[in-house]
């Protein structure tokens, strides 16, 4: 019997993986990172392939460098958006320092193509703008302190530094800058890139990594340090795509990407950023207008309403839940039994069970990415790891609290031990195992939202753009249905309590 669960979980996680890879094969995929620029030059992307014929998706918003170059080398995605000084420094540094080319402008093109050529991926010239890094304060704070360079950050060791969380351990990034200028400053903690933001100007941080296309330098009165030591690199924005999208869509698909080079200055970029994050007009809609206004292309833009919007991310939040719950009912409720039936191997359940419990959820769902890619089957694949501990262990508890002399009675009476477990064991042990089941249903609501960060959409689609673009709303677009969510689980699970546990059970568990 469990090898034939195995199997048929097995069989269909392969289907499940096999139909959206058949799906996804017709469609060209364009990936941005979590930040509003890469999401507006992806949108750019989308849009221009789609005046062309291509059938294109864009899913937005898949978290760091890795992540995304991963996917792309792994066939999950086919363009997406990134820097040259990120390329040298995060994707390419092992053949970059053998080949000493460390700085993006003492690269030569042949070298670089041939070396993303090695992993199957193409890259267009630059786009127009270079986005660096650099250090920032408020402007006011900055005269207090009489501070315009990195270098004079060590005369204040006491300054507290919040960080984007991906510069905190890039190789070009704060371990590397803190040795180059000798920074003393200890008091750095790892922040969200938007959230640094709003910490720097209500006082909670004194400086922060800043992106310098970012319309915040100006909303927010920010003075990005000079780089007296010229620490940061170039970082020309390019579009990286897979070089089998040609033999696959044909020429025109590259093409349609080249015609973005050369096209975006700096100063074009920190408009388009400042039209979605200040002015809040959807990403969509920028790059729609720009495409318009400065290549002549009609976009077939089209905003869906607020509530078609809605039902589509509570049906894709509901799938990837129930999907993966169900899956999770049918192993954990049988390994549950053998923990019961079989103590020493039930430990061992017990612990392996337990430690992927304990794994990060963001890690566990990164982990997924090599083996299914990205998408709805490694959240889902995830998700029903987390389900498997609340069910066995709560299936284990019901059968082992189950009185001794009751199946003695059962045994003496001539019942077999199968019939013993389907008419007397698992109905006493239906409260714990559907409390089990309820939990991880529950839990599972919760943690789906995490999904969109690998592009499995749901309720955490608008919870993650609203953050990024400082708009509660969009937040609160995700989050309450989500808590309803959540609500109503529980309210269907009290349901289905009155009607899956027997009456008597039922009524004592109440007393």
């Amino acid at each position: 019997m469990n090898r034939s669960l195995l199997a048929a979980l097995a069989l269909a996680l392969f289907l499940l993986r096999a139909g959206t890879a058949h799906a996804e094969a017709k469609t060209l995929r364009v990936a941005s990172k979590a930040f509003t620029e890469s999401v507006i030059l992806a949108e750019l992307v989308t849009q221009l392939e789609r005046s062309t014929g291509i059938e294109a998706e864009h899913r937005a918003g898949l978290g760091g460098t890795r992540l995304v170059w991963n996917a792309l080398v792994g066939g999950s995605i086919d363009v997406y958006p990134e820097y040259t000084g990120t390329l040298l420094d995060e994707v390419l540094s092992e053949a970059a320092h053998r080949e000493n080319a460390v700085r993006p402008e003492a690269v030569s093109k042949a070298w670089l193509e041939q070396t993303l050529a090695a992993h199957g991926v193409g890259m267009t010239a630059p786009l127009g703008f270079n986005n660096t890094y650099a250090i920032g304060l408020t402007v006011a704070r900055a005269r207090i302190l009489n501070i315009s360079r990195i270098s004079e950050l060590v005369q204040h060791p006491e300054l507290h530094f919040g960080l984007s969380n991906e510069f905190m351990s890039r190789r070009d990034g704060w371990p590397a800058l803190q040795k180059r200028y000798g920074l003393p400053q200890s008091n750095v903690q790892g922040l969200d890139h938007d959230l640094a933001y709003r910490a720097l100007q209500s006082g909670g941080i004194d400086a922060t990594d800043l992106y310098t296309t970012d319309a915040e330098i100006r909303r927010y009165g920010l003075l990005p340090l000079s780089d007296d030591l010229q620490f940061f690199k170039r970082y020309d924005a390019v579009l990286l795509y897979r070089l089998d999208i040609e033999a696959r869509w044909g020429n025109g698909a590259v093409q349609s990407l080249r015609r973005l080079e050369g096209r975006i200055n700096a100063e074009q970029m920190i408009a388009l950023n400042a039209s979605a994050k200040l002015d809040r007009v959807p990403e969509s809609r920028v790059a729609a207008d720009f495409l318009q206004q400065r290549l002549g292309v009609a976009s077939d833009h089209h905003q869906a309403g607020a509530l078609s919007t809605l039902l589509a991310r509570v049906a894709e939040h509901l799938f990837l839940v129930g999907v993966s719950l169900l899956a999770a009912i049918a192993l954990a409720v049988p390994l549950g039994v053998i923990a019961a039936h079989r103590p020493r191997l039930g430990q061992v359940v017990l612990a392996i069970v337990g430690v992927v419990q304990t794994l990060p959820t963001l890690a566990l769902l990164v982990f997924m990415i090599p083996l299914f890619g990205i998408g709805t089957v490694p959240a889902i694949v995830a998700l029903f790891l987390y389900s498997l501990l609340p069910i066995v262990r709560n299936t284990h508890a019901g059968l082992c609290g189950i009185p001794s002399a009751l199946r003695e009675s059962a045994l003496a009476l001539g019942l077999p031990r199968g019939a013993m477990l389907r008419l007397i064991e698992l109905p006493l042990a239906s409260p714990l195992i559907l409390a089990g089941i309820k939990s991880a249903a529950v839990i599972n609501v919760g943690t789906a939202t995490l999904g969109a960060l690998i592009g499995a959409g749901g309720l955490g689609q608008p919870i993650f753009t609203g953050i990024r673009l400082d708009n509660s709303s969009l937040i609160l677009q995700g989050a309450i249905p989500a808590s309803l969510l959540a609500l109503a689980v529980q309210g269907l699970f009290e349901i289905a309590e009155r009607i899956v546990v027997p009456r008597g059970l039922r009524s004592g568990a109440q007393q």
